[in-house]
């Protein structure tokens, strides 16, 4: 193993560790999203471009996508400022 891989299993073991502990729900996905790209590049360095383009375009493009979209249903990330209006018209 090199110094560079082990580096990044350090960040992904990081990642793994503080979106456990982190409260906010849109940082636990951002985090997320960087586990996925951090797992993507090694997956590259293990000679798996296969599993890398799956793990990129899964893990942090379509799920991290979804999870937004989950987020702005259930209010959990605020919309714009028409949105707000809209909302505060509507109570």
């Amino acid at each position: 193993m090199t110094a560079f891989q082990i580096i990044l299993m350090g960040f992904l073991i990081i990642c793994a560790i503080s979106v456990s502990f982190s409260k906010n729900l849109l940082n636990s996905i951002l985090i997320y999203m960087s586990f996925s790209l951090i797992m993507s590049i090694l997956w590259v360095c293990l000679e798996s471009p296969d599993l890398a383009i799956t793990e990129a375009a899964v893990g942090a493009g379509i799920t991290s996508v979804l999870f937004f979209v989950t987020l702005k249903k259930i209010h959990a990330i605020e919309g714009s400022e028409s949105e707000k209006k809209e909302a505060k018209e509507n109570e």
